[in-house]
């Protein structure tokens, strides 16, 4: 075995590089969320200069870009079959929200990127629009479906995150409800019939059956346009 550098050599450096950057940064993430994500912290995280990182990365914005084509890298995919397409489907969707959600901000970074283009991002959609493509449904359909469920996923994503994150406490949560079902049961039940029908079943069970609710109706439509036009 090597031995130990003798402590008053000076430490050799890293060979920077792209990937080493965007693995730095992803554990900066991780353990201190977005807010201390900067050029700056990363060149010190690998004592060196914030200059010599964009001789790899333009500047924050595409760090980011990067960071959500690792995390979307992380999403296994499998072959499209088209006897269970639909269970294929939700564990799709599943498996893609909980990447987002693992790591803080990164489901606000595919929130407001506006075409992701990088081989994660392009895997991903393959992934998506090949068990789509399979459920019978016509290609505009394929559209539409592949759009709610990328971004109703990455919305319910978002929200996730503020949770985990304690942007919202529980116990701010809990307050403001009951604010609002006492609020809500002064309305005048003439004027919104509806609301105070369902006011209960708003936001109740926990995000992830919400979450899991929403792809099954999504799904059900999606069976249903297909067996309309089968017919």
């Amino acid at each position: 075995m090597p031995l130990p550098e003798p402590p008053w050599r000076k430490p050799v450096r890293q060979q920077l590089s792209r990937e080493l950057i965007v693995d730095t940064a992803l554990d900066i993430l991780d353990r201190e969320g977005m807010a201390a994500l900067s050029m700056r912290r990363i060149a010190t995280e690998l004592g060196t200069g914030a200059a010599s990182l964009y001789a790899h990365v333009s500047n924050k914005e595409e760090l980011q870009e990067l960071l959500l084509e690792r995390v979307l890298s992380q999403v296994p995919h499998e072959t499209p079959d088209p006897a269970r397409w639909a269970d294929q489907l939700r564990e799709l969707c599943r498996q893609t929200v909980g990447a987002l959600i693992s790591h803080p901000g990164i489901a606000q970074v595919a929130l407001t990127t506006i075409v992701p283009t990088g081989e994660a991002s392009f895997d991903q959609a393959e992934a998506f629009l090949g068990l789509l493509r399979v459920s019978g449904l016509s290609d505009p359909q394929i559209a539409v479906a592949f759009d709610v469920l990328s971004l109703y996923g990455t919305a319910y994503a978002v929200e996730a995150n503020a949770m985990l994150t304690g942007e919202f406490s529980q116990s701010e949560i809990a307050e403001r409800s009951r604010q609002l079902a006492e609020y809500m049961a002064s309305l005048p039940a003439e004027r919104f019939p509806a609301l105070l029908a369902l006011g209960s079943h708003l936001g109740s069970g926990d995000g992830e059956q919400r979450f899991l609710a929403a792809v099954d109706l999504v799904i059900a439509g999606m069976e249903a346009l297909a067996a309309r036009s089968e017919g």
